[in-house]
């Protein structure tokens, strides 16, 4: 296992567009927390996490797409367009992506959405 903080996250990125559950929980400390930047608390531990990334994985169109990548210490910031399958139909939404690595393992994690934008056809 690597415990490059980039590396780390690099790995969870391609299990997320891989739809490896198993690989990306890997990546994930088994106390790992989820939040919304600076807001609620979205997930704890491998048992809340996992559920989560099951259900965007049943999404056919999910790939995210990273636009570019910041690392400082053991913070890793990802800027992202991810495309969805929402209720109205295909489109992207910008997310800004924290992760916090520690021991080889993101341990934190914030997220911020950005806009959505509907793709028409």
């Amino acid at each position: 296992m690597t415990f490059d903080p980039a590396a780390v996250v690099q790995a969870q990125l391609d299990a997320y567009n891989a739809k490896d559950i198993d690989a990306l929980m890997r990546t994930y400390a088994p106390g790992a927390r989820q939040f919304v930047l600076h807001g609620a608390l979205l997930a704890e531990g491998h048992d809340a996490i996992r559920p989560r990334y099951l259900a965007r994985f049943a999404e056919p169109d999910l790939h995210a797409r990273l636009l570019g990548r910041t690392v400082l210490g053991n913070v890793v910031t990802d800027l992202e367009i991810v495309t969805r399958n929402f209720p109205e139909g295909r489109g992207t939404v910008e997310m800004l992506c924290i992760y916090e690595v520690v021991d080889g393992r993101i341990q934190a994690a914030s997220f911020a959405t950005g806009v959505t934008t509907m793709i028409m056809g």
